[in-house]
């Protein structure tokens, strides 16, 4: 079954006390690779509306209204419910509504339709949503990758016999998504190396399953992220080969947040509110590292010792480096037309107050 045959459901469940039900049944889907195309979430009626231009913008709610907005609550390291957690939504009027897990394929492709409201997923995929039509804008930075604070690391088993990039020619390698960082930072990467890419066998294993996958034989090298990656730096049958920050300086890291321009343009306020908590979280993320690994612990119910850290952009003011680094991967990779999409159109500052105290 595609997704694009199921989303006129989902979008009659919206309209019903069963919203929740449909995406937690579509995030399933995903999950089991039940899904078709990573964008076919976009209805034709989306993308029409989007091909038409930006929409005149709606009422926008009077000062004082309260808001809520529709976010997944998935079992990871994440500013939205560690903002919430610290209070930097006490004193707003906008506040998340959690809707259930939503498999990590369908965060980009459900925000750019509107079933969810904000989404954080990494750069190619917003790129690639923006190219489809997709009505969303990145609206905040990320995390970013350092040198002891990768995005994301690769592991083989200690008795695989893979030692460098040619290894890999033949093997199977676990990644959680396609079309985002660990396809195509992966990809870029092993080009340079010399290997035929097309020989390698990628496969979609979701993070906190990706290293029993690996240590039972079923891939020959996963590419896990932060925080589950730290389970794997301590298994005893695997090894650590990389991190991002070795294949490219840590510019393919980024994983920002995008609004979905509905939300956007109705709640202007609301969506400063949540760009404001989110950068003073990232804030204090950066400043007390191992408080926030204890937060997440428990959220996600992982060791201490096995859960990685995130690092994170300072005060999430965007800049085009990370956007544009994408950009020419997607048009080398042969999923993007040159000059199709700009960096200027995939992201915008204006609701981050620390951007605009910058600029003053």
């Amino acid at each position: 079954m595609a997704l694009t045959d199921l989303t006129p459901a989902l979008r009659r469940e919206t309209l019903a006390p069963g919203r929740r039900g449909a995406l937690r049944r579509i995030a399933g889907l995903a999950a089991a690779g039940s899904v078709g195309p990573l964008l076919a979430a976009c209805s034709r009626g989306d993308e029409a509306a989007a091909a038409k231009g930006p929409a005149a913008p709606a009422v926008i709610g009077k000062a004082g209204d309260k808001v809520s907005f529709k976010y997944p609550d998935n079992p990871t390291f994440d500013l939205v419910y560690l903002a919430d957690q610290l209070g930097y939504f006490e004193g707003t009027n906008t506040r998340p509504s959690y809707i259930g897990k939503v498999a990590a394929p369908q965060i980009i492709p459900l925000t750019g339709t509107g079933e969810i409201d904000f989404g954080s997923r990494m750069v190619p995929l917003v790129i690639s949503a923006v190219a489809s039509g997709a009505d969303l804008k990145v609206v905040a930075a990320g995390n970013k990758t350092l040198q002891d604070a990768p995005h994301m690391k690769y592991f083989v088993r200690k008795d695989s016999g893979i030692r460098g990039a040619k290894d890999l020619e033949g093997k199977t390698v676990g990644i959680n998504s396609f079309g985002a960082c660990a396809e195509f930072v992966t990809k870029t990467f092993l080009r340079q190396k010399g290997v035929d890419v097309s020989k390698i066998n990628f496969v979609v294993i979701p993070d906190d399953q990706a290293e029993q996958t690996l240590a039972t034989g079923n891939t020959d090298l996963a590419i896990i992220h932060a925080p589950f990656s730290g389970r794997a730096d301590h298994a005893e049958k695997l090894t650590r080969l990389w991190s991002d920050f070795d294949l490219d300086g840590g510019l393919g890291g980024m994983q920002p947040y995008s609004v979905h321009g509905k939300f956007l343009r109705q709640h202007p306020e609301n969506v400063r509110d949540v760009v404001t908590a989110l950068a003073k979280a990232a804030n204090w993320v950066n400043q007390n590292p191992e408080e926030a690994r204890k937060l997440v612990s428990k959220r996600i119910n992982l060791q201490l010792d096995y859960v990685d850290r995130y690092a994170y952009v300072d005060n999430l003011v965007v800049t085009e480096p990370p956007i544009q680094y994408y950009i020419d991967v997607l048009e080398a990779e042969g999923k993007l037309a040159k000059g199709k999409v700009a960096a200027r159109d995939i992201y915008t500052n204006e609701f981050n107050p620390f951007a605009q105290a910058s600029r003053a």
